[in-house]
């Protein structure tokens, strides 16, 4: 337990998981509260509206921000605290929990989560890197991976879905979207260095996995100082779907349509091909991404 009353901003996404989850927020307002800390509760109607009232709330000043919610609620809290020296807590209770997979945080269990929490309030919290995004004039964080290629398609598609429920969407995407599979002729400048190539997806990760598990870079390392690019060029329809389920072990990282590389930046160009970063839509490409070693400081 923390030994100092501390000022912790709470934001909730109360649809996480669609909606099944929604007695986490309340419970862990309750039992910061109950450990003498100072906390402000914040949910809104749209995650836009809380992205809002939560950069607000972190304005007047707070010591810790805790996000409660999936993936999409870890972009929305390491958007507002990366590089301000404030740490972020993650109660994981989202459709896609990669954050809290790749840092060992508890996700299935509200009472393991809020416990889980407590016990983190006792420890200094830990630096881990982050990847800044400059696109069209914006820049963005984020701490798990950015997709630019098919998965990035998955992902929209996946976002619009509302069956199947849970992890299965992501899947259900993917075979959606394989009728039209083809590849995307990028051009990619890694740490200053221009090439072209002919892929079906990249993807640049800061955590191992994206989608609710799916391992795209096994050998990843949060707080390495690098980012792993990830390639898969052109296959057939049948071997992708045959690759497909080496994704969720990592064992598709032997596969010689496979390239995986580490680098401190990385800028992708593409026609009319949309990125994601943490599941967040990022917009058209290009985009440059470079990592920021220890950005995000996080309690865990």
């Amino acid at each position: 337990m923390a030994t100092t009353s501390l000022r912790i901003a709470v934001a909730i996404n109360p649809e996480a998981s669609f909606g099944k989850r929604r007695d986490v927020g309340p419970r862990v307002t309750e039992a910061l509260r109950s450990a003498g800390h100072d906390v402000v509760s914040l949910t809104e109607a749209n995650i836009e509206l809380l992205r809002r009232e939560t950069q607000a709330a972190f304005e007047r000043g707070v010591d810790l921000l805790v996000v409660v919610g999936g993936d999409g609620m870890v972009s929305l809290g390491t958007n507002v605290v990366a590089g301000t020296g404030v740490p972020m807590a993650v109660v994981a209770c989202g459709t896609g929990n990669d954050l809290a997979l790749g840092l060992g945080i508890p996700a299935e269990d509200t009472e393991t989560s809020v416990a889980f929490l407590l016990e983190s309030l006792s420890r200094p919290p830990r630096a881990i890197d982050a990847a800044r995004v400059r696109q069209g004039g914006q820049h963005t964080w984020y701490a798990g991976a950015l997709s630019a290629g098919f998965d990035a398609i998955v992902n929209e598609r996946a976002n619009r879905m509302t069956f199947p429920r849970g992890r299965s969407r992501y899947t259900w995407a993917i075979l959606r979207e394989l009728a039209t599979l083809s590849p995307i002729d990028y051009r990619i400048t890694v740490d200053g260095v221009e090439r072209r190539v002919r892929a079906l997806l990249v993807s640049v990760a800061n955590n191992v996995s994206i989608g609710g598990g799916m391992r795209i870079a096994p050998t990843a390392l949060i707080d390495d100082g690098f980012l792993d690019l990830f390639i898969v060029t052109p296959m057939s329809r049948l071997a992708f779907l045959r690759v497909f389920p080496k994704v969720f072990s990592g064992t598709h990282i032997q596969l010689k349509q496979v390239e995986l590389s580490r680098c401190r930046s990385v800028r992708i160009e593409a026609e009319g091909i949309v990125a994601y970063a943490d599941g967040e839509r990022i917009g058209t490409l290009p985009v440059e991404i470079d990592v920021v070693p220890g950005a995000l400081l996080v309690r865990v």
